[in-house]
């Protein structure tokens, strides 16, 4: 079943667009059935299921935290982890890039932006994220690679409210390409769009889409 969904999102992905398959809470077999059929790209949302999949599993495996990061998590994943999706504050990237540091390795981020109406989603305004970009201590980073920008819509049923807030991701993006990372290639994903909206995403703009439920099935 796994496999054949993979198959069914595949075949209408465009080219441009990374499947990041979202394997919280599902047991390391249902992501190995993933990984045999080619999947390389798996989201985990808490640093201790990460781990736990990340020792046990293939080495080439590219790992994305997708949930939200506390600070005193970073050190338990800078030497391995592939892309930090939810980076919601100067304090969290300094940390990244402290720990990053340690082992010698630069750790690709996306900057988390607040684009749905519900208040308990983190994230950064614009204003948050030009203060960081604009700060002496970021320049001096040489750790952190910011890839791009990240955002969740609304859970609602509203398709407009649900483009409006991808739209508005894709605007943002394109503001801070244009002003900080116009000559930087490494500054261009958008991840958004999870298993509910994700062709919406991709209409809107979206290189990386977060899916787990229409890969793996309902989760308990």
């Amino acid at each position: 079943m796994i496999q054949d969904n993979l198959r069914t999102i595949n075949e209408n992905l465009p080219e441009t667009v990374e499947i990041i398959a979202v394997s919280k809470t599902k047991p390391i077999v249902d992501v190995k059935e993933a990984y045999e059929y080619g999947q390389r790209h798996f989201g985990e949302n808490k640093v201790q299921e990460l781990i736990s999949k990340a020792e046990v599993l293939p080495q080439d495996i590219f790992w994305h935290l997708i949930g939200h990061l506390q600070t005193n998590k970073v050190k338990h994943i800078a030497s391995f982890i592939h892309l930090v999706h939810s980076v919601d504050s100067f304090k969290l990237l300094k940390e990244i890039n402290k720990q990053a540091a340690k082992h010698e390795r630069i750790v690709n981020c996306l900057l988390q932006f607040h684009i749905a109406e519900e208040s308990s989603k983190y994230g950064l305004e614009l204003a948050d994220a030009i203060n960081i970009l604009e700060d002496p201590e970021f320049k001096m980073m040489g750790n952190i690679s910011i890839s791009g920008v990240m955002g969740m819509a609304s859970f609602v049923n509203d398709a407009d409210q649900i483009r409006n807030e991808f739209r508005s991701l894709k605007n943002t993006f394109d503001q801070l390409k244009l002003n900080y990372f116009k000559n930087d290639l490494r500054f261009k994903e958008i991840s958004m769009g999870m298993s509910g909206d994700y062709q919406l995403a991709i209409e809107e703009g979206s290189t990386i889409i977060r899916v787990g439920s229409i890969i793996f099935g309902p989760r308990n």
